[in-house]
Formats: C-alpha cells, sequence, structure tokens
C-alpha cells in the first residue's frame, strides 16, 4: 500500500492555514496544479474529500480536520528527526561505540573521555570491555566504531589500525621485598607471581620476556583486571607484570616498581573503519589520538 507523503500533508496544512490554494502554493513555491494535485491524491487515498469551498474561501472538511490535527505532529516530527540528524551529521551529537581492555580503559580512556566531554558534551561514548580481538571482529561487523588493540595485528579488511602507544611493561613488586634495581626473567621466576590471563596480548608478552631468560614459570593466580592484580601485589600476595603509562598515578605505597632486563613494552594499536568516518566518531579519535606516545 502507498505510503502518505509529507509533501501532501504539508501541502495540506498550508491550505488549512491560508485558506487558499493559491496563496498555500505561493508560500510552498509550487504551481497552483500541483497543490491541486496534491490534495486530490490525498482525497484519492484516504477516499473521502478533506477540503470545503465556500464564497471563494477554502476549510477543512470534519475528516480534513482530523487528518490536518495529526499532519502538524507529524511534520513537527520530522522536523525534529531532521534537525538532530543534522545535529549528527555536524558532530555536534551522536553515538560512538568503543571497544578496549581493562587496562586501557582504566587508565588512559578517562583522559579521553574528560577532553571530550568538555568539548563535545553532547557526544555519548559507549565502552565495551573486550579483547584485542573482540574488538576487531565487532568492528569489522559495523557493531563498533573505535577500537582499542594490542599490537601487532594481522590486517583486517575494511578496517585501519594505527600504532598509538608504545608503554613500558614494567614489574610491580610488594614494597617489603628486597629486589634488584633492575628485574630479570630468572630473578622474578623464583617469586610467586600474578599475571594477566592467557587470553591476552600482555601474557603472551610477558611469556616471551620469560622464555627470553630460559623460564616458565607458573603463576599463582591469573586475572584479567590490571587494578585487581595491584590490589594483590600491595597485599604481599605476589609480583606482576604490567604496563606503566606515564600518566598513570603512583601506585599504592605497599607497591614498588623496578624497570626490566631487557625491556619490554606495551604496544597499543587505534583501529577505525577505513571507510566514511563520521564527524562524532572523529572527535572520539581525536581526543585519543592526543594520548599517543612514542
Amino acid at each position: 500500500m502507498r505510503e502518505i507523503s509529507l509533501d501532501r500533508l504539508r501541502t495540506l496544512v498550508a491550505i488549512a492555514d491560508l485558506g487558499s490554494f493559491a496563496e498555500a502554493a505561493r508560500a510552498l513555491h509550487l504551481a497552483p496544479p500541483t497543490v491541486s494535485l496534491h490534495i486530490a491524491e490525498l482525497e484519492a487515498r484516504i477516499g473521502a474529500p478533506l477540503l470545503t469551498r465556500k464564497r471563494g474561501e477554502v476549510r477543512p472538511s470534519s475528516i480534513g480536520e482530523t487528518l490536518i490535527e495529526r499532519a502538524r505532529r507529524l511534520l513537527a516530527d520530522a522536523e525534529v528527526a531532521l534537525h538532530d540528524v543534522r545535529r549528527q551529521v555536524q558532530g555536534l551529537t551522536g553515538r560512538v561505540r568503543l571497544g578496549a581492555s581493562t587496562g586501557a580503559i582504566a587508565h588512559l580512556l578517562p583522559q579521553a573521555l574528560a577532553t571530550l566531554a568538555e568539548q563535545h558534551p553532547d557526544i555519548d561514548v559507549q565502552v565495551a570491555v573486550l579483547t584485542s580481538q573482540e574488538t576487531l571482529a565487532r568492528l569489522a561487523g559495523g557493531t563498533l566504531e573505535v577500537g582499542l588493540v594490542a599490537l601487532p595485528q594481522a590486517r583486517v579488511a575494511g578496517l585501519t589500525i594505527r600504532p598509538w602507544r608504545r608503554d613500558p611493561v614494567q614489574a610491580f613488586l610488594p614494597a617489603s621485598w628486597p629486589c634488584p634495581a633492575r628485574i630479570t626473567p630468572a630473578w622474578l621466576a623464583a617469586r610467586p607471581l600474578i599475571l594477566n590471563d592467557d587470553t591476552t596480548r600482555l601474557s603472551r608478552l610477558t611469556a616471551e620476556w620469560f622464555a627470553s631468560g630460559g623460564h616458565r614459570p607458573v603463576p599463582r593466580i591469573q586475572l584479567n583486571y590490571n587494578d585487581a592484580i595491584k590490589s594483590l601485589v600491595a597485599a604481599g600476595y605476589g609480583a606482576a607484570l604490567l604496563p606503566h603509562e606515564v600518566t598513570t598515578p603512583a601506585p599504592d605505597a605497599r607497591v614498588v616498581m623496578r624497570p626490566l632486563r631487557p625491556a619490554l613494552w606495551r604496544r597499543l594499536g587505534l583501529a577505525h573503519s577505513g571507510e566514511h568516518v563520521d564527524r562524532a566518531t572523529q572527535y572520539v579519535l581525536d581526543a585519543l589520538w592526543a594520548l599517543r606516545a612514542a
């Protein structure tokens, strides 16, 4: 069944407001025959007269009044919808879906969100806690706009993945432990360990670091939440290997950090669709890009 056009409803409302086909044609910048055609099409669609003509004045019929009342609401709703969409196209508002690991969410993302809230307060960022592989899959499937992922990653068709940050991985140790100035795989492998679970890129990095010294230690516990790991370190439960961003607050006084020998780095990338990026998404990317590090 053919739908009623908003243009036809707009014509009907204009005639009701101005009381004349000719005045409605002038107000809508339409030819008079076009105005007559719009009304004829509406009446054919409704199956009843919508307007009456008496002494040169045009008035709505009772059925016409009912349709005009509804038409005003429809036209107002359409105008609001267009206004909202225009604001989104202009980047003044919008929703951006972002995927990231707990580590990035805890210490990096809040800084970008604070900048975004100040500069673009009507952009809503919806955050999902995901692994890098989950993030890339959802970006490729169109259910995310932005992702923070561990590097390196294989190329994914349709996605752009840019190197974003390189942060040092350090040893987090109970302050009560006597420890050297730099931590080696041999020294740390002999201590109780709290490590990231093996679904993470950081777990693979630390396993490779231990393997470089010929060690394959078994951790006391594996977690995928860095703040919980730090709390366990502070309680003296074990040592951990975690990335340390320079903007991150100093750890609990019961925790000391030591650099590694050999050094180890956690690299992150900024991923998004390689196709058209709307302005709201670009503003989120810009806020994150401002946090890039060597």
